[in-house]
């Protein structure tokens, strides 16, 4: 009995143990919490494993309940999943924010501006501080944009950079995601849900407000309309309900206050774009989209699309519709491209970045080529184009097979891999089977851009739940957490 009430009011987190050799969110060593979370780390405690143990099942009912859900296609057990959610938050300090802040503004405003130059005069090319032919031969880079200025010169209206923690406890930016980034839905739920099973825990510590996205993204995309804001009709273009990231797109919609529609909801006249409704045809001026360039417009690009819009193209081109995000962004999330924007830093805001970034072998280069082959078995390999955690091989934990494979792959088509060390990801304390435990994170906070740019304070935190696993993606196996900027830090 006495064992029994022991493990009933056991602290979630006294005696949790770092990751040696990782930098974790919570503790500089066991039992020692970092400064300005000892407050948080003990509300925590307080609450016992027991009690968190019933309301994580709160939360996971919440998720089922609520569809919030995500899809992977090439699992036949069945498509549609619940997003995984741990409940212990991912908590960063408000001085630690700043700094992020500012270098996701500054990263951000660099690759507008590059976007813009490469479509029209394409001055970093010819002052050779990117590459012309890693441009050009970029499937990313769309020539059908060349010549095109998206209304307020803005391309990147949302964005999501991902960002990791090495060992010394640095933020690094370890990709940027400008074409259709996801997952602010989950950022959006999560923070709903933990208000609902710990409102005590959240009414005591002070933490910044993100329910203010949606209103933030629908008055930056107005600003951006061809007419007058009060005039705007603003709807979210989906490809439909079989959609990995559908649930985010109805989400959206319905909080945005926009119509969500598909692409055989909306037509052509004029070079105008118009939804149908019940009182006949209406104008849109703003479109945020959720469907790639490829299946935008089957008069320009893919004929055999079901998915886009005949003649949106035309309507872009002549300044009618405002396309969010900007055709031809792919350019700039090519993994080869990544290499360089410190430079584009330099290049067009005379700063150097506030934020850096993994060190990147570009195999298109004979001298990174021949180091990454002989160190295969240490490097992060990536494929350029791919996402969500496939076209990777990480060579610490691959078998020779794979790594002779990759190999091949890569000397078969150099351009389209780069390499980088293994970056040991930071850890925070996660609900497992077992406890509480030590899991990888990474980080996606997401930039809106209209007249201005804003920081969502805080964003996706997204978590390996698999022991001693990096791969933190939905798709294989990861799952989610809040994100807790402090205010009082």
């Amino acid at each position: 009995m006495a064992s029994t009430k022991q493990n009933l009011l056991r602290p979630l987190l006294t005696g949790y143990s770092p990751l040696k050799g990782t930098y974790d969110e919570y503790f500089k060593d066991q039992n020692s919490p970092r400064p300005g979370l000892k407050g948080l780390t003990r509300l925590l405690d307080d609450l016992g494993e027991h009690e968190f143990r019933l309301r994580q099942q709160l939360a996971d009912e919440a998720f089922m309940l609520g569809g919030i859900t995500f899809s992977v296609y090439s699992d036949d057990r069945g498509v549609e999943k619940i997003m995984p959610f741990d409940l212990i938050p991912r908590a960063v300090s408000g001085k630690e924010w700043q700094k992020c802040e500012r270098g996701l503004i500054q990263r951000i405003q660099a690759l507008n501006m590059f976007l813009k130059d490469i479509y029209h005069e394409q001055k970093i090319l010819k002052d050779e501080v990117v590459p012309e032919f890693l441009i050009k031969q970029s499937s990313g880079y769309l020539k059908e944009a060349c010549g095109i200025m998206p209304p307020g010169g803005v391309y990147v209206h949302v964005a999501g950079i991902d960002l990791i923690r090495g060992p010394d406890g640095n933020f690094v930016v370890l990709e940027d995601n400008l074409r259709t980034p996801s997952g602010v839905s989950y950022v959006l739920e999560n923070r709903a849900i933990m208000k609902r099973v710990f409102p005590r825990i959240f009414a005591r510590a002070k933490i910044k407000n993100v329910e203010d996205y949606p209103h933030w993204l629908r008055n930056a995309l107005t600003e951006l309309s061809p007419v007058d804001a009060s005039e705007t009709r603003a709807v979210v273009l989906t490809p439909g309900p079989y959609n990995s990231a559908y649930f985010e797109h109805s989400f959206l919609a319905r909080r945005m206050g926009c119509e969500l529609v598909q692409g055989s909801d909306l037509f052509v006249r004029d070079n105008k774009v118009y939804v149908k409704t019940t009182y006949g045809p209406q104008r849109v001026h703003v479109i945020y989209r959720r469907i790639d360039d490829a299946y935008l417009d089957p008069e320009v690009f893919k004929k055999d699309s079901l998915l886009g819009v005949p003649g949106i193209y035309r309507a872009y081109r002549e300044g009618n519709v405002t396309l969010a995000n900007a055709l031809g962004n792919g350019v700039a999330d090519d993994k080869a491209v990544y290499p360089y924007v410190p430079d584009m830093i330099r290049y067009y805001l005379s700063e150097e970045p506030i934020i850096e970034q993994v060190k990147t072998y570009l195999c298109h280069r004979d001298k990174d080529r021949k180091y990454v082959l002989e160190n295969l078995k240490d490097l992060v390999v990536k494929e350029v184009d791919a996402s969500g955690g496939y076209g990777m091989l990480i060579g610490p934990r691959s078998t020779k097979a794979e790594i002779q494979k990759f190999a091949r792959q890569i000397e078969k088509n150099p351009r389209g891999y780069i390499a980088q060390p293994l970056v040991e990801l930071s850890t925070c304390p996660t609900w497992t089977d077992k406890g509480t435990a030590p899991r990888r994170v990474d980080l996606r906070p997401y930039i809106i851009s209209g007249q201005h740019t804003r920081v969502l304070p805080g964003g996706l935190t997204r978590v390996a739940l698999a022991q001693d696993s990096y791969v933190v993606n939905s798709s294989q196996g990861g799952g989610t957490k809040d994100t807790w900027i402090l205010e009082d830090s």
